[in-house]
């Protein structure tokens, strides 16, 4: 490694009172793989922010091989050579991967579209990127579109690339696929600054990690110093971390949701799910456990009413409610309450403030022609009191916030509306340790109200404490529903791949 390729001192941005970023050092250098790591809230959004020339430092100075630049918009941070991919992917879904690679670009009189797209297979070629330019962006895995992010900043030139939570989303494979890349781009002198909240990434690639804690800079330490994680996690904190889990069994034996023999088709045709049986009782986390791909995304918007039932019944609090939408269920009875995996875009709207993104749900309650805001405002207030939201304000755009902020708005929101079963989709990925944890408590609380969760998770650590019941989905189908406190990873892990049926409450369920 080098000298640094980009270097930050002093950087500061305020926002009304609120301090993001105070007084940021931080360097990365060619040749290196630099991980920031802070809790939600703690500064890292804001000053990839200020990298990527969306905000202006209020003060400070930023050195690209030692020279001093300012931006005043993200063009100016590309033509500097800095290339940032964001959580959320800035894609056409409705053009194919080359097209969205020469849109936006600068048009000279000999850079032409044949010339563009050369230097993109010589990109692909170099850095071992693996993505078919002709495909259209809708047909792509998440990979695959992470890719094509990569290749469309780096056509633009960028030496520098900002990665913000790249593999939320991500399977084990396609994770790999993305560490060789930037590997390959660390060998070709690039810096690659890598935001991520999963530890046993940073500890796996990263050459130097830097923490940040309320908007300063704790400090920058050598990958090869740190023990485990665990140290990694108090140094976010400030704190030693009690990752326990609250799980009181559940109180309630009334059945809330009965569901016999579901189906569940795509557009073609094929069975997404297959005659699907089971049960949730009022106060009972459920969880689910299951491959990328086994029908768990189906399953969520069947029962939420945004996805067509193709056979078989939904029985909420007695009432068959198959045929019946998203809005008949908030309205009816106990009600069913979502939330996405696809916080922005699905679940919020990035672009509204706290009150607008509420209002997208209390709007149906509203008597007469006028909204009253002024509840909402009480609403959004108390939700950052009880929820620990970090904002400059409820007027504030969301998707300025970090990923941590946006989800405990949209559980805020949806908790709020008192729902019967409260269905969660990876509710906590791409969140740090505290605010997982924080959402775990959120759980405990609202179940013992007799609120019914139905929970997707990935870690199935964590899906064994939490839950009262595991159900394990492969390929569309149910291979196991298994009292939580008797579970073991191993079991789980050979149902989620269909080699074994069984469980304690496997014969009740499809019986």
């Amino acid at each position: 490694m080098g000298a640094n390729l980009i270097e930050v001192k002093g950087l500061t941005k305020c926002f009304d009172t609120v301090v993001a970023n105070d007084h940021v050092d931080f360097g990365v250098k060619a040749g290196e793989i630099h991980a920031l790591l802070g809790e939600n809230g703690s500064g890292k959004s804001t000053l990839i922010s200020m990298l990527s020339g969306v905000y202006t430092p209020d003060e400070g100075t930023i050195f690209i091989q030692g020279k001093e630049v300012r931006f005043n918009s993200a063009k100016d941070a590309i033509s500097a050579g800095i290339g940032t991919i964001y959580q959320h992917l800035k894609l056409v879904e409705a053009m194919r991967a080359k097209d969205n690679i020469v849109l936006g670009q600068e048009k000279k009189l000999f850079k032409s579209y044949k010339k563009i797209l050369c230097k993109a297979e010589e990109i692909k070629a170099k850095y071992d990127i693996d993505v078919d330019l002709d495909k259209y962006v809708y047909h792509m895995t998440v990979g695959e579109r992470q890719n094509l992010e990569i290749i469309k900043v780096m056509n633009r030139g960028a030496k520098i690339l900002i990665l913000d939570e790249p593999t939320t989303v991500f399977t084990t494979q396609e994770a790999k696929k993305l560490f060789r890349v930037m590997t390959k781009m660390k060998e070709q002198d690039c810096a690659v600054i890598f935001i991520t909240h999963k530890l046993d990434e940073v500890m796996a690639i990263a050459d130097r990690i830097t923490i940040l804690r309320g908007g300063k800079t704790i400090t920058t330490i050598n990958r090869a110093d740190v023990g485990n994680p665990k140290e990694l996690t108090e140094l976010m904190m400030g704190e030693p971390l009690d990752l326990s889990i609250n799980r009181e069994k559940c109180k309630f034996k009334e059945t809330l949701l009965e569901v016999k023999n579901l189906v569940v088709k795509s557009k073609d045709g094929i069975k997404k799910i297959n005659h699907v049986n089971f049960h949730i009782k009022k106060g009972e986390v459920l969880g689910v456990a299951g491959i990328a791909g086994c029908g768990q995304k189906e399953l969520c918007e069947a029962l939420a009413g945004i996805r067509k039932v193709d056979g078989g019944e939904i029985m909420l609090d007695g009432n068959n409610i198959s045929g019946r939408n998203a809005k008949y269920r908030d309205s009816k009875g106990p009600g069913i309450n979502f939330i996405p995996e696809d916080r922005l875009g699905m679940g919020l709207v990035g672009s509204m403030d706290m009150i607008d993104n509420l209002l997208l749900r209390d709007y149906k309650k509203t008597k007469g022609l006028f909204v009253n805001r002024k509840a909402l405002v009480s609403k959004a207030k108390n939700m950052i009191g009880e929820f620990e939201i970090k904002t400059p304000g409820i007027h504030f755009p969301i998707r300025y916030l970090s990923g941590g902020n946006i989800q405990k708005i949209l559980l805020g929101r949806e908790l709020s509306l008192n729902p019967g079963l409260l269905i969660m989709a990876y509710p906590v990925r791409g969140l740090d340790v505290k605010t997982a944890y924080a959402i775990y408590d959120i759980i405990a609380r609202v179940k013992e109200k007799g609120t019914a969760v139905l929970f997707i998770g990935e870690d199935l650590d964590i899906l064994m404490q939490i839950s009262d019941r595991i159900m394990v989905l492969n390929n569309g189908e149910v291979t196991g529903i298994l009292e939580a406190e008797k579970a073991t990873r191993e079991e789980i892990g050979l149902m989620m791949v269909g080699n074994v049926k069984g469980g304690d409450e496997y014969a009740h369920a499809i019986s």
